[in-house]
């Protein structure tokens, strides 16, 4: 599929955002005064800007609130409701460390919980979609909440626990790589399946179904060479998992803690450009593309 820079922006802001809004609920850092202002500001601030660039990749962004009025049926109306409902819980605990009003930690459990469904639901958007065989698999959910728990962790200031996520977190995103990359070929769809014609022969494209562009080829077709899509998995796992973990074994310093984080930033964006352009969607059949 042809990544959308909005997408990408909001994938990687709201889990890096979640995952440390959750950390600040449990009481991982115990902040306090203008301290605790900045912390939190920061939080909301990752989850809020990476919600609003979503917004982005609508036809009419003016109509982004009826994404609330599907949730029986949507994940990404579940996933609204879900950081509404994260953001509102969370608030009395963080006005709690800023105005130093002594609520007990208990009372930020729920909202830390609703963080981690909140990139659940963020993450079964792509993983429930049959169409993109790449993204429907456990490893989607899997990968989504490991950069989540990773960048909580590491933006935290969790030294340790932070490097031992980010090795989950590079493990996750090798499995996402090696199941995803068979998953378009074991589910044996092909020209023929996609038009129903197998049964009188092979089937081949004899011309497109068009002589211009249209809006299924522009985002559900983008195809990356191999040799570019390995150098860029190597990158996304360098600067996303590795190479902070080796910056956060240095003395927990905040310029420590600031270099870990941008390194990470970038390969998250490095990893999700890639999750979005290997995603082989099965349309690309009708014109010959897979």
């Amino acid at each position: 599929m042809h990544p959308a820079p909005s997408v990408i922006v909001f994938t990687v802001l709201t889990g890096l955002g979640f995952g440390y809004l959750a950390c600040l609920g449990i009481g991982v850092i115990r902040p306090a005064g203008w301290v605790a202002f900045g912390l939190w500001g920061l939080g909301y601030g990752l989850a809020v800007g990476g919600l609003l660039a979503s917004t982005l990749h609508l036809g009419n962004p003016q109509r982004a609130l009826l994404a609330f009025t599907q949730w029986r049926s949507s994940w990404l109306s579940r996933e609204a409701w879900l950081s509404v409902a994260c953001l509102v819980a969370l608030a009395p605990v963080a006005l709690s460390d800023w105005l130093g009003l002594g609520l007990p930690r208990g009372f930020g459990v729920p909202g830390a919980a609703l963080a981690l469904a909140t990139v659940a639901a963020t993450s079964m958007i792509y993983a429930q979609m049959n169409s993109v065989p790449r993204w429907n698999h456990w490893t989607t959910p899997l990968l989504f909440q490991a950069f989540a728990l990773a960048g909580g962790a590491m933006l935290a200031g969790q030294g340790l626990v932070a490097t031992a996520l980010l090795a989950g977190l590079a493990a996750a995103q090798v499995a996402a790589f090696h199941f995803g990359d068979r998953q378009f070929a074991a589910r044996g769809h092909s020209m023929a399946t996609a038009t129903g014609l197998g049964g009188i022969g092979e089937v081949s494209v004899f011309e497109q179904p068009h002589t211009g562009g249209n809006y299924l080829m522009r985002e559900m077709i983008h195809v990356v060479g191999r040799k570019h899509a390995t150098k860029l998995r190597r990158i996304a796992l360098l600067l996303s998992s590795l190479l902070p973990a080796a910056i956060l074994l240095l003395p927990g310093h905040p310029a420590v803690i600031a270099a870990a984080t941008l390194c990470h930033l970038t390969g998250a964006a490095c990893a999700r450009w890639l999750f979005f352009a290997e995603a082989e969607h099965v349309v690309g059949l009708y014109y010959g593309q897979r």
